[in-house]
């Protein structure tokens, strides 16, 4: 049923032994009477370093934890930019690896989105961009037993990432500890231009404390969209809501001044 969008420098001063010459003793010291060492600088605790038994004890490990552990397992596809595919890393000593399998969901959602037609539903708009409907259905369910002892790749589902989408049609992509995805826990809304976090990622709220990760595609046109997901335009004939001019001051809305700047004219006495 649609639903609406919205990571000392120790110094070691060793006094210089002088000979049998008791003058010596107080006599200024040589240029070898003081040494300096410096320690070799430590290297940074790893998050979950490996015992004796070659893995890292995650027995008895919350969810919270769980869900720690995956976001620096794995890399999104916008993330791991060289292959665009999902990846699932394999650091060891600094990822562990888990003495225990951890188990994760790797879902694709298709997003349709379609222009809100005002008959009823919540309003996510904010004065300055119009409301959305969209639909979610999962396209593509892949299990991972992940533990850090070697990498895996999975693949975007093609039909879902092609480079000849629906202008209607966004992609949504969940990291979630545990088992799959219910209908309650996914997002309630999903904006199109909305906030973005640090990373330049659009924002998605979850109602689920199991999503480690996620990455949002959203739809390329949603402004074109028929309230049941079908473009009813071509996207080049009709901007975005939010387009404005890039030119402050085009021909075709402000007249080109018309100005005379004739030096005679400047210099000339005024008229008695």
């Amino acid at each position: 049923m649609p639903v609406v969008a919205a990571l000392s420098l120790a110094v070691l001063f060793s006094a210089g032994c002088s000979g049998g010459d008791d003058t010596s003793a107080y006599g200024e010291p040589t240029p070898s009477a003081t040494e300096v060492t410096e320690s070799p600088t430590p290297s940074p605790t790893p998050p979950y370093p490996t015992d004796a038994s070659g893995c890292h004890d995650n027995k008895g490990w919350t969810t919270a934890e769980s869900v720690d552990w995956v976001k620096l397992d794995v890399d999104t596809p916008k993330q791991n930019s060289g292959s665009g595919d999902l990846e699932f890393s394999s650091i060891p000593g600094y990822l562990g690896p888990l003495c225990h399998k951890i188990t994760v969901q790797v879902e694709f959602w298709k997003l349709v989105y379609g222009v809100a037609d005002g008959d009823g539903g919540e309003s996510l708009s904010d004065g300055t961009r119009p409301d959305y409907y969209f639909d979610i259905r999962r396209v593509k369910r892949v299990e991972v037993r992940a533990d850090a002892a070697g990498e895996r790749r999975i693949a975007l589902p093609k039909s879902l990432y092609s480079d000849d989408r629906s202008p209607c049609v966004g992609a949504l992509l969940t990291i979630t500890v545990g088992k799959p995805l219910k209908s309650k826990e996914l997002p309630k809304e999903v904006e199109v231009g909305g906030s973005q976090d640090v990373w330049d990622r659009e924002t998605v709220e979850f109602r689920s404390e199991r999503v480690a990760d996620y990455e949002l595609s959203e739809p390329s046109a949603p402004q074109v969209c028929s309230p049941d997901g079908r473009p009813t335009a071509d996207p080049a004939d009709v901007p975005p809501p939010s387009a404005e001019p890039t030119d402050l001051f085009p021909t075709d809305l402000y007249p080109s001044p018309s100005y005379s700047w004739d030096l005679d004219d400047i210099l000339r006495s005024p008229t008695p």
